[in-house]
């Protein structure tokens, strides 16, 4: 990756859509520790590292921003958010789906409706936000202005980071909302590194380091591994006379990616086991429910149980709605597509999809093996390991490193194309 920042660096055009990168994302930084007006927190960052594994996770996400409550607290997870749903909805509503697939203005127009979704999930996230936080007591009751005013400065940082991260994709270098990710999740491991020398300093054992850091690099090694697996399937083309040419009569592959459902089943679960605990927080803790959810759900092998087989499950949902072998077997038909030994249409379907359940399953058993890592050190009351090794954090920055390194390789393909043509 290095020597193809570094190739890319000499190119001119290249050179300057790197540093249009690095301005804006600078200026998403900066925006992280401009504070929210009407706030003095007390106790927040411990709330946020220690009692709301959900607000832990997003504080990562937004580089800390949560934990400081800044103009960008909710960062871009409410864009997340609302590409997700309108992606479920594009396979739900068959007019959406049709949009999605036609043309550039369909595309557009289903980028203008996430737009909106976004600012009213951000409207709504700040509300409840700000809710959570004075139910436990960490920001004292507010006025109806100052409630306003606070909600409205969170909305709007929102839209700003959403604002520049549509500008690097435009403008810059890779695609913006990722690499705003991969920044703050990189500017929180200085924290992390620092918190364990001052632990294992304290210790007098400081070759725990090495082992954590080696330990590190081999997950970091492991996922990066399975991220670029794919299960490729020779395609053969029949040849075709179209006039006097003759077309086809061509091998290729059908790649489908080991690890295509990347690190949603993980944050999907971790949310939707959120949900009980956010309503919990509503009632008193003497309350029948609020007792339930904080013996069963808050911790424990019931809630590690649930966890994992919700990444099970949520695996499999999201590659059914992102991978359609009927549709794959469909357009190999209609190019004169076929796979050796198996017959077109129905056949060739269902081979894809026994081959597409296989990876599948091999990824859910992968993704809750790496989601147990942060488990055992939570349990084990270590929260300083479970950020460092947040499965989630980890297969954001390897994902995001290596789609923008293809991105940079492809441009600079493209530039000597364009420069051995003339």
């Amino acid at each position: 990756m290095f020597k193809t920042l570094r190739n890319a660096w000499r190119i001119p055009e290249l050179r300057r859509k790197m540093l249009i990168t690095l301005a804006i994302l600078f200026l998403y930084r900066v925006g992280c520790y401009i504070p929210v007006p009407f706030v003095e927190l007390s106790g927040m960052a411990d709330y946020v590292n220690n009692s709301n594994p959900l607000l832990s996770l997003l504080n990562m996400i937004s580089g800390g921003a949560i934990e400081k409550f800044t103009l960008f607290a909710l960062g871009i997870s409410p864009y997340i958010t609302a590409s997700i749903i309108m992606q479920l909805l594009t396979v739900a509503i068959p007019k959406l789906g049709r949009m999605a697939k036609e043309d550039e203005d369909g595309r557009q127009k289903i980028n203008k409706i996430t737009r909106y979704a976004t600012i009213g999930l951000a409207l709504v996230e700040s509300v409840g936000f700000i809710f959570t936080l004075q139910s436990a007591e960490v920001l004292p009751t507010l006025n109806w202005f100052t409630f306003s005013t606070i909600a409205v400065a969170i909305t709007g940082g929102c839209c700003l980071v959403m604002w520049m991260g549509e500008k690097i994709t435009q403008k810059g270098v890779g695609n913006g909302i990722s690499l705003m990710i991969f920044i703050s999740i990189v500017a929180r491991m200085p924290t992390y590194g620092a918190s364990l020398y001052n632990t294992w300093n304290s210790r007098n054992n400081l070759w725990m380091l090495v082992i954590i850091a080696i330990f590190f690099l081999l997950m970091v090694g492991v996922i990066t591994f399975v991220d670029l697996g794919q299960r490729r399937i020779t395609v053969n083309y029949a040849k075709q006379q179209r006039g006097r040419k003759l077309y086809g009569g061509q091998t290729t592959h059908l790649p489908i990616k080991v690890n295509s459902a990347s690190v949603l089943p993980i944050i999907f679960s971790m949310s939707f086991l959120m949900v009980p605990r956010l309503i919990a927080g509503y009632f008193n803790e003497a309350s029948g429910f609020a007792q339930f959810v904080n013996r069963w759900l808050v911790g424990g092998w019931v809630y590690i149980t649930l966890y994992c087989l919700l990444i099970f499950g949520f695996t499999f949902f999201y590659n059914s709605i992102t991978v359609d072998p009927k549709d794959i077997a469909q357009n190999l038909q209609q190019n004169g597509g076929f796979i050796q030994g198996i017959r077109p249409g129905k056949t060739t379907s269902d081979y894809i999809a026994r081959v597409t359940n296989r990876l599948t399953f091999f990824c859910a058993i992968f993704l809750v093996a790496v989601a147990a890592i942060p488990l055992a050190f939570q349990g084990a009351g270590d929260t300083t390991m479970a950020q460092v090794f947040q499965a989630s954090s980890i297969l954001i920055m390897v994902s995001v490193a290596l789609e923008t390194s293809r991105q940079l390789e492809s441009q600079m393909l493209v530039r000597n194309y364009r420069g051995f043509l003339g």
